[in-house]
């Protein structure tokens, strides 16, 4: 795997992680301010959220990594048809 794609590979599991992530704890506030949504988180950590994502992501990322440099699913061959 070359750079250009293990960036892009880590990139798009950070977007899918986060999406996943992004919901965890989050609770509405008890009284919303006037011109705050009713659904508006009180505090939504973003942060730790972001620093989660990136942990899991940078797993996620070396299992992939790990599969395609091992060769145990060849992504060439099956590509060729064989």
């Amino acid at each position: 795997m070359g750079i250009v794609t293990g960036l892009v590979v880590f990139f798009v599991s950070w977007f899918i992680v986060l999406f996943a992530v992004l919901p965890w704890g989050v609770r509405p506030a008890e009284r919303a301010e006037p011109g705050q949504a009713d659904g508006a988180p009180d505090n939504p950590r973003l942060g730790l959220k972001f620093a989660v994502t990136t942990a899991i992501a940078a797993f996620v990322w070396l299992v992939i990594f790990g599969i395609v440099e091992s060769e145990i699913f060849s992504f060439r061959e099956f590509a060729r048809g064989r």
